[in-house]
């Protein structure tokens, strides 16, 4: 077996992997364990996809394809790049809580 990808986290392998496994590439996702020593938080590197010798070069061919469409999906259409209302009024709610904390003491 040969790695195809090196995913920075283990969901990134998982997607990849199903992306392959889609297309018909048997794949194999390592390195699972060994993020378990760093927490919740995911650390980088671990995470392998392993395919077959004689499917390295089509795998690298659906992989490269899947690097140069992964661009984030917007969660809305309308999406023009501004914060959401929740955050805007979320930091007004806590500047004002602030001022008020301050004039109190």
């Amino acid at each position: 077996m040969q790695i195809a990808y090196r995913a920075k986290d283990i969901t990134e392998a998982h997607i990849v992997a199903g992306l392959l496994n889609a297309r018909g590439i048997e794949t194999h996702v390592g390195g699972l364990y060994l993020q378990g020593a760093m927490g919740e938080i995911g650390a980088a590197g671990f995470s392998n996809v392993h395919v077959g010798d004689e499917d390295l070069y089509p795998a690298r061919q659906v992989i490269a394809e899947y690097e140069a469409n992964g661009q984030a999906v917007p969660a809305t259409e309308t999406d023009d790049g501004k914060p959401d209302s929740y955050a805007r009024w979320f930091l007004l709610t806590m500047a004002v809580l602030a001022l008020i904390w301050l004039n109190v003491r």
